[in-house]
Protein backbone atom coordinates (compact mmCIF):
# COMPACT_ATOMS: atom_id res chain seq x y z
CA UNK A 1 0.00 0.00 0.00
CA UNK A 2 0.98 3.60 -0.98
CA UNK A 3 -0.06 6.71 0.70
CA UNK A 4 -1.87 9.60 -1.38
CA UNK A 5 -0.32 12.48 -2.43
CA UNK A 6 -1.24 14.34 0.42
CA UNK A 7 -1.90 11.82 2.80
CA UNK A 8 -5.01 12.96 3.71
CA UNK A 9 -8.45 11.89 3.33
CA UNK A 10 -8.51 14.65 0.46
CA UNK A 11 -6.95 12.29 -1.37
CA UNK A 12 -10.10 11.00 -2.33
CA UNK A 13 -11.11 13.07 -5.58
CA UNK A 14 -13.66 15.52 -4.54
CA UNK A 15 -13.62 15.71 -0.78
CA UNK A 16 -13.04 18.65 0.83
CA UNK A 17 -12.04 19.52 4.84
CA UNK A 18 -12.41 22.80 6.36
CA UNK A 19 -11.07 23.52 10.04
CA UNK A 20 -11.45 26.05 12.71
CA UNK A 21 -10.64 26.61 16.71
CA UNK A 22 -10.55 28.89 19.54
CA UNK A 23 -7.04 28.88 20.71
CA UNK A 24 -8.65 30.66 24.20
CA UNK A 25 -11.46 28.07 24.41
CA UNK A 26 -8.85 24.80 23.66
CA UNK A 27 -11.81 23.66 21.26
CA UNK A 28 -13.07 23.66 17.82
CA UNK A 29 -14.78 21.93 14.77
CA UNK A 30 -13.56 20.04 11.54
CA UNK A 31 -16.30 19.71 8.72
CA UNK A 32 -15.91 17.31 5.72
CA UNK A 33 -18.22 17.94 2.60
CA UNK A 34 -17.52 17.70 -1.06
CA UNK A 35 -18.41 19.00 -4.73
CA UNK A 36 -21.63 16.46 -4.63
CA UNK A 37 -23.83 14.40 -1.77
CA UNK A 38 -21.92 11.77 0.18
CA UNK A 39 -23.46 8.20 0.59
CA UNK A 40 -23.25 7.82 4.42
CA UNK A 41 -23.26 5.55 7.05
CA UNK A 42 -22.22 5.30 10.78
CA UNK A 43 -20.92 3.04 13.16
CA UNK A 44 -20.85 3.53 16.91
CA UNK A 45 -18.87 1.07 19.15
CA UNK A 46 -18.31 3.03 22.52
CA UNK A 47 -20.56 3.43 24.84
CA UNK A 48 -20.89 7.35 25.46
CA UNK A 49 -21.60 8.90 21.87
CA UNK A 50 -22.93 12.09 21.13
CA UNK A 51 -24.49 12.90 17.57
CA UNK A 52 -26.76 14.43 15.64
CA UNK A 53 -28.77 13.46 12.85
CA UNK A 54 -27.38 9.56 12.74
CA UNK A 55 -30.29 7.95 12.51
CA UNK A 56 -31.06 9.58 8.83
CA UNK A 57 -28.34 7.05 8.14
CA UNK A 58 -29.69 3.98 8.40
CA UNK A 59 -30.06 2.15 5.02
CA UNK A 60 -33.71 2.09 4.89
CA UNK A 61 -34.33 6.05 5.94
CA UNK A 62 -35.49 7.91 2.92
CA UNK A 63 -32.28 10.51 3.02
CA UNK A 64 -29.67 8.16 1.32
CA UNK A 65 -27.05 10.91 0.89
CA UNK A 66 -25.31 13.55 3.47
CA UNK A 67 -23.96 17.63 2.44
CA UNK A 68 -21.34 17.25 5.10
CA UNK A 69 -19.63 15.22 8.32
CA UNK A 70 -18.50 17.54 11.72
CA UNK A 71 -16.64 16.23 13.88
CA UNK A 72 -16.92 19.03 17.15
CA UNK A 73 -15.37 19.62 20.35
CA UNK A 74 -17.71 20.55 23.12
CA UNK A 75 -19.30 18.00 24.12
CA UNK A 76 -23.46 18.64 23.61
CA UNK A 77 -22.79 22.35 23.28
CA UNK A 78 -20.61 21.18 20.21
CA UNK A 79 -23.50 19.43 18.38
CA UNK A 80 -24.49 22.75 17.26
CA UNK A 81 -21.79 22.96 15.09
CA UNK A 82 -23.73 21.14 12.73
CA UNK A 83 -26.36 24.39 12.67
CA UNK A 84 -23.63 26.65 11.69
CA UNK A 85 -22.66 23.87 8.90
CA UNK A 86 -26.38 23.97 7.92
CA UNK A 87 -26.70 27.45 7.78
CA UNK A 88 -23.98 27.90 5.22
CA UNK A 89 -24.15 25.08 2.82
CA UNK A 90 -28.08 26.40 2.92
CA UNK A 91 -26.56 29.97 2.03
CA UNK A 92 -24.66 27.98 -0.84
CA UNK A 93 -28.03 26.21 -1.85
CA UNK A 94 -27.22 22.74 -0.89
CA UNK A 95 -28.96 20.80 0.64
CA UNK A 96 -32.15 17.84 0.28
CA UNK A 97 -34.82 19.16 -2.59
CA UNK A 98 -38.13 19.54 -0.61
CA UNK A 99 -40.36 21.65 -2.77
CA UNK A 100 -38.47 25.01 -3.46
CA UNK A 101 -36.64 24.84 -0.35
CA UNK A 102 -33.02 23.22 0.46
CA UNK A 103 -32.67 21.05 3.91
CA UNK A 104 -28.85 20.52 4.12
CA UNK A 105 -28.14 17.28 5.84
CA UNK A 106 -25.37 17.36 8.18
CA UNK A 107 -24.94 14.91 10.81
CA UNK A 108 -22.10 15.01 13.26
CA UNK A 109 -20.86 13.84 16.77
CA UNK A 110 -18.85 15.29 19.61
CA UNK A 111 -16.14 14.15 22.01
CA UNK A 112 -15.36 15.92 25.44
CA UNK A 113 -12.82 19.03 26.08
CA UNK A 114 -14.75 20.87 28.52
CA UNK A 115 -12.00 20.28 31.21
CA UNK A 116 -8.28 20.39 29.08
CA UNK A 117 -7.65 24.18 30.53
CA UNK A 118 -9.61 26.45 28.04
CA UNK A 119 -11.79 29.23 28.54
CA UNK A 120 -14.91 27.39 28.91
CA UNK A 121 -17.03 30.78 30.54
CA UNK A 122 -18.65 31.95 26.97
CA UNK A 123 -21.44 33.97 27.49
CA UNK A 124 -23.34 32.23 23.50
CA UNK A 125 -22.71 28.94 22.59
CA UNK A 126 -19.44 29.78 20.23
CA UNK A 127 -19.82 26.41 18.20
CA UNK A 128 -22.27 27.57 15.51
CA UNK A 129 -19.72 30.01 14.30
CA UNK A 130 -16.93 27.63 14.34
CA UNK A 131 -18.81 25.15 12.39
CA UNK A 132 -19.42 27.39 9.56
CA UNK A 133 -15.89 28.95 9.93
CA UNK A 134 -14.92 24.99 9.06
CA UNK A 135 -17.35 24.71 6.59
CA UNK A 136 -15.90 28.51 4.68
CA UNK A 137 -12.41 27.36 5.24
CA UNK A 138 -13.23 23.25 3.74
CA UNK A 139 -10.44 22.55 0.88
CA UNK A 140 -8.15 20.04 -0.39
CA UNK A 141 -4.93 20.96 2.00
CA UNK A 142 -5.81 21.11 6.12
CA UNK A 143 -3.99 20.90 8.46
CA UNK A 144 -3.29 18.62 11.43
CA UNK A 145 -2.56 17.84 14.84
CA UNK A 146 -4.13 20.88 17.47
CA UNK A 147 -6.55 21.78 15.28
CA UNK A 148 -10.08 21.90 14.21
CA UNK A 149 -11.85 19.35 16.44
CA UNK A 150 -8.78 17.70 17.96
CA UNK A 151 -7.31 21.60 19.29
CA UNK A 152 -8.20 20.86 23.02
CA UNK A 153 -8.30 16.56 22.70
CA UNK A 154 -6.52 14.27 25.21
CA UNK A 155 -5.45 11.07 25.62
CA UNK A 156 -4.42 9.02 28.55
CA UNK A 157 -1.10 10.84 29.81
CA UNK A 158 -0.63 12.95 26.14
CA UNK A 159 -2.67 15.94 24.23
CA UNK A 160 -4.96 14.23 21.20
CA UNK A 161 -5.27 15.88 17.91
CA UNK A 162 -6.65 15.66 14.63
CA UNK A 163 -5.11 13.07 12.19
CA UNK A 164 -5.32 12.00 8.73
CA UNK A 165 -4.20 9.28 6.51
CA UNK A 166 -4.51 7.36 3.09
CA UNK A 167 -3.87 4.75 1.15
CA UNK A 168 -3.77 4.33 -2.80
CA UNK A 169 -5.65 0.62 -4.69
CA UNK A 170 -5.42 -0.92 -7.52
CA UNK A 171 -8.12 0.04 -9.67
CA UNK A 172 -7.98 3.81 -9.03
CA UNK A 173 -9.77 3.45 -5.44
CA UNK A 174 -8.58 5.30 -3.06
CA UNK A 175 -9.35 5.29 1.20
CA UNK A 176 -8.50 8.08 3.34
CA UNK A 177 -9.09 8.67 7.06
CA UNK A 178 -9.67 11.95 9.37
CA UNK A 179 -10.05 11.27 13.23
CA UNK A 180 -10.41 13.43 16.31
CA UNK A 181 -8.33 11.65 18.63
CA UNK A 182 -9.75 12.24 22.63
CA UNK A 183 -9.46 8.67 23.85
CA UNK A 184 -9.66 6.98 27.76
CA UNK A 185 -7.02 4.90 26.41
CA UNK A 186 -3.22 5.63 25.63
CA UNK A 187 -1.98 5.49 21.97
CA UNK A 188 1.56 5.02 22.79
CA UNK A 189 2.85 1.61 23.87
CA UNK A 190 3.78 1.69 27.78
CA UNK A 191 6.02 4.93 28.52
CA UNK A 192 6.26 5.44 24.99
CA UNK A 193 7.55 6.69 22.82
CA UNK A 194 6.84 4.15 20.41
CA UNK A 195 2.92 3.61 18.94
CA UNK A 196 0.87 1.04 19.30
CA UNK A 197 -0.52 1.46 15.49
CA UNK A 198 3.35 1.37 14.76
CA UNK A 199 3.11 -1.95 12.47
CA UNK A 200 0.69 -0.09 10.31
CA UNK A 201 3.24 2.77 9.94
CA UNK A 202 3.75 4.19 6.00
CA UNK A 203 7.42 5.87 5.75
CA UNK A 204 7.78 7.84 8.85
CA UNK A 205 4.60 9.49 8.99
CA UNK A 206 4.80 9.75 12.71
CA UNK A 207 7.88 9.38 13.49
CA UNK A 208 9.36 6.16 11.98
CA UNK A 209 10.24 4.71 15.28
CA UNK A 210 8.95 0.82 14.33
CA UNK A 211 6.50 -0.93 17.00
CA UNK A 212 7.74 -0.98 20.56
CA UNK A 213 9.50 -4.21 22.65
CA UNK A 214 6.80 -4.07 25.33
CA UNK A 215 4.66 -7.21 25.34
CA UNK A 216 2.14 -5.93 28.20
CA UNK A 217 -0.09 -8.78 27.43
CA UNK A 218 -3.31 -8.27 29.41
CA UNK A 219 -1.95 -5.66 31.46
CA UNK A 220 -4.14 -2.81 31.40
CA UNK A 221 -2.76 0.72 30.19
CA UNK A 222 -2.99 4.12 31.95
CA UNK A 223 -6.49 5.46 31.55
CA UNK A 224 -8.17 9.12 32.15
CA UNK A 225 -10.88 10.70 32.78
CA UNK A 226 -14.08 8.96 33.59
CA UNK A 227 -17.57 8.33 31.96
CA UNK A 228 -18.46 11.12 29.25
CA UNK A 229 -15.14 12.88 29.43
CA UNK A 230 -13.88 10.77 26.16
CA UNK A 231 -14.37 9.72 22.66
CA UNK A 232 -12.66 8.95 19.49
CA UNK A 233 -14.53 10.52 16.50
CA UNK A 234 -13.52 9.76 12.93
CA UNK A 235 -15.34 9.75 9.04
CA UNK A 236 -13.06 6.80 6.65
CA UNK A 237 -13.85 8.07 3.04
CA UNK A 238 -13.51 6.15 -0.64
CA UNK A 239 -14.31 7.43 -4.21
CA UNK A 240 -15.80 4.06 -4.40
CA UNK A 241 -19.13 3.43 -5.34
CA UNK A 242 -20.96 2.01 -2.42
CA UNK A 243 -24.59 1.50 -1.35
CA UNK A 244 -25.36 2.87 2.21
CA UNK A 245 -25.67 -0.73 3.56
CA UNK A 246 -21.89 -0.81 2.35
CA UNK A 247 -20.82 2.51 3.82
CA UNK A 248 -21.88 1.06 6.67
CA UNK A 249 -19.98 -2.17 6.81
CA UNK A 250 -16.76 0.11 5.83
CA UNK A 251 -17.73 2.25 9.01
CA UNK A 252 -17.82 -1.04 10.78
CA UNK A 253 -14.87 -2.39 9.52
CA UNK A 254 -12.72 1.04 10.23
CA UNK A 255 -13.12 0.20 13.83
CA UNK A 256 -10.49 -2.23 14.01
CA UNK A 257 -8.23 0.46 13.27
CA UNK A 258 -9.33 2.15 16.63
CA UNK A 259 -8.68 -0.62 18.23
CA UNK A 260 -4.69 -1.37 16.81
CA UNK A 261 -4.17 2.24 17.78
CA UNK A 262 -5.85 3.15 21.39
CA UNK A 263 -5.16 0.88 23.96
CA UNK A 264 -8.12 0.33 25.62
CA UNK A 265 -10.54 1.20 23.05
CA UNK A 266 -14.07 1.34 22.65
CA UNK A 267 -14.79 1.50 26.51
CA UNK A 268 -18.17 2.55 27.84
CA UNK A 269 -16.72 5.55 28.92
CA UNK A 270 -15.95 6.45 25.49
CA UNK A 271 -18.00 7.54 22.63
CA UNK A 272 -16.05 5.77 19.86
CA UNK A 273 -18.02 6.37 16.73
CA UNK A 274 -16.88 6.14 12.98
CA UNK A 275 -18.85 7.35 10.20
CA UNK A 276 -18.38 6.44 6.16
CA UNK A 277 -18.78 8.32 3.52
CA UNK A 278 -19.05 7.38 -0.30
CA UNK A 279 -18.65 9.69 -3.34
CA UNK A 280 -19.47 6.67 -5.66
CA UNK A 281 -17.26 8.02 -9.18
CA UNK A 282 -15.54 4.48 -8.92
CA UNK A 283 -17.26 0.95 -9.72
CA UNK A 284 -16.41 -1.66 -7.49
CA UNK A 285 -15.65 -4.31 -10.37
CA UNK A 286 -14.62 -7.33 -8.03
CA UNK A 287 -17.44 -7.96 -4.73
CA UNK A 288 -14.12 -8.92 -2.87
CA UNK A 289 -12.94 -5.36 -3.39
CA UNK A 290 -14.82 -4.60 -0.28
CA UNK A 291 -12.88 -6.72 1.65
CA UNK A 292 -9.55 -5.04 0.51
CA UNK A 293 -11.59 -1.70 1.28
CA UNK A 294 -12.25 -2.17 4.83
CA UNK A 295 -8.64 -3.71 5.37
CA UNK A 296 -7.45 -0.13 4.14
CA UNK A 297 -10.04 1.54 6.37
CA UNK A 298 -9.07 0.26 9.35
CA UNK A 299 -4.82 0.63 8.59
CA UNK A 300 -5.95 4.44 8.10
CA UNK A 301 -7.95 4.76 10.42
CA UNK A 302 -5.24 3.51 12.93
CA UNK A 303 -2.22 5.62 11.14
CA UNK A 304 -4.55 8.95 11.32
CA UNK A 305 -5.01 8.45 14.62
CA UNK A 306 -1.18 8.04 15.67
CA UNK A 307 -0.73 10.97 13.34
CA UNK A 308 -3.02 13.72 15.13
CA UNK A 309 -1.11 12.86 18.21
CA UNK A 310 2.65 13.18 16.92
CA UNK A 311 1.46 16.10 14.80
CA UNK A 312 -0.13 18.13 18.34
CA UNK A 313 1.84 20.73 19.35
CA UNK A 314 2.03 22.24 23.57
CA UNK A 315 -0.25 25.64 24.16
CA UNK A 316 -0.64 27.74 27.09
CA UNK A 317 -2.31 26.32 30.00
CA UNK A 318 -2.32 22.50 28.49
CA UNK A 319 -3.45 19.59 31.07
CA UNK A 320 -1.22 17.13 29.72
CA UNK A 321 2.69 17.06 27.26
CA UNK A 322 2.35 16.89 23.58
CA UNK A 323 3.87 14.12 22.12
CA UNK A 324 6.49 16.26 20.43
CA UNK A 325 7.28 17.98 23.57
CA UNK A 326 7.76 14.74 25.69
CA UNK A 327 9.71 12.42 22.87
CA UNK A 328 10.62 14.56 19.80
Amino acid sequence: MQPGERNLITDVPGILVGNAQDEALKSGVTVLTADAPLTAAVHVMGGAPGTRETDLLAPDKLVQQVDALVLSGGSAFGLDACSGVTDGLRAMGRGFAVGDQRVPIVPGAILFDLLNGGDKGWDRNPYAGLGRAALEAAGPVFDLGSVGAGCGATTATLKGGLGSASVRLPGGLVVGALVAVNALGSVIAGDGPEFWAAPFELGDEFGGLGPSARRDGGVIPAVKGAAGENTTIAIVATNAALSQAQAQRLATAAHDGMARAIVPAHTPHDGDLVFAAATATVPLADPAAALTLGHAAACCLARAIARGVYLARSATGDVLPCWQSRFG
